[in-house]
């Protein structure tokens, strides 16, 4: 399936871009998100006409998770959570408790934006956290988790 790119998306293109994906991706992500548009004629002389304005916005997009990242560059955040007495929390903190605990901070991200590549924390301790913004926009965030 041809698609033209409406905003960048990771690995596949920035905006403009002809690209060939498969058709469930196209179909069930790229269509329905507004990220892409499928590539006929009709479509790209009206993306070429809306060039400028996808641009534009996609500029203002970046601008504003700059804008967000040179504030979380700062921030230390403090989860306080139930441990024994070794260190190991009973339960876990998630994407979900982390999101919130940033958002209570004075910045607002979703639990989306918040990566864990090794899955929820389970232990007592300072963790640095990426928090990827948007597509091109990564910031590392530092994490406390406190015993109750």
């Amino acid at each position: 399936m041809d698609v033209i790119l409406l905003e960048k998306v990771g690995r596949l293109g920035t905006v403009g871009d002809r690209v060939t994906v498969k058709s469930g991706y196209g179909r069930n992500y790229l269509l329905p998100k507004g990220k892409a548009t499928t590539a006929t004629s009709v479509n790209l002389a009206a993306f070429e006409a809306r060039r400028a304005e996808l641009e534009k916005a996609a500029g203002e997009r970046k601008l504003y998770a700059e804008s967000r990242a040179t504030k979380l560059a700062e921030l230390v955040v403090t989860i306080k959570a139930k441990a024994g007495d070794e260190g190991k929390l009973f339960g876990s903190v998630g994407v979900r408790d982390i999101a919130l605990a940033i958002t209570a901070a004075g910045v607002e991200v979703t639990k989306a934006e918040v990566k864990l590549p090794s899955g929820a924390l389970r232990e007592i301790g300072e963790y640095n956290l990426d928090v990827q913004l948007h597509v091109d926009v990564t910031q590392t965030v530092k994490v406390i988790i406190e015993s109750e």
